[in-house]
């Protein structure tokens, strides 16, 4: 098997954002020669299906300023530093729907975009829930309504859900048939 692995020479960090930063790095290739490789830096994220009961979860309508659309999209949210993907997907969950998961399950862990990003989603499911209540952030505006899961899967396939962690999510709950209830 050839030799695939590029080695870092020198980094230069653009910026260091909020949530984010921009890196150009400048890399050894696997024959000698040198590429330059400019790539986002993410702290991971998780994304949650809440499962209501056998058939329904709760989706999300949320603006989303980059593409200029309110979206439809399942819970999820940026890992905070220090804290591990499991206490982030139960905070997160609370914050967006009101819902704390007496019961939740790490189903997969993908890279959205790994060709310019090194962000890792790791995606959970969520039953038993017990309403305690929504927390939004101050600039989060967001609606969690119930929709039958099959109905969300046929969303998925009609291209009206086009978020790549909710259709990851929604079509590996599918396919693999991690609905808790069976």
């Amino acid at each position: 098997m050839p030799v695939l692995t590029e080695k870092k020479i020198k980094s230069i960090c653009h910026h260091r954002g909020v949530s984010v930063s921009f890196f150009t790095d400048t890399v050894r290739l696997p024959n000698g020669k040198k590429a330059v490789r400019d790539y986002m830096g993410h702290p991971g994220a998780v994304t949650i299906l809440p499962f209501l009961d056998r058939k329904r979860v709760l989706l999300l309508r949320q603006y989303r300023y980059p593409v200029a659309e309110t979206i439809v999209e399942i819970p999820a949210g940026k890992i905070d530093a220090g804290e591990r993907p499991l206490a982030c997907a139960r905070r997160e969950l609370l914050e967006e729907t009101g819902y704390w998961p007496k019961s939740i399950k790490k189903t997969l862990s993908f890279w959205p975009t790994p060709a310019f990003a090194n962000e890792v989603m790791h995606v959970y499911t969520a039953w038993d829930l017990e309403f305690k209540g929504a927390g939004t952030d101050e600039d989060e505006f967001l609606e969690p309504f119930p929709v039958e899961f099959a109905k969300a899967v046929r969303w998925v396939k009609e291209g009206k859900i086009r978020d790549a962690k909710s259709i990851a999510t929604l079509l590996a709950v599918e396919a693999f048939g991690w609905n808790p209830y069976g």
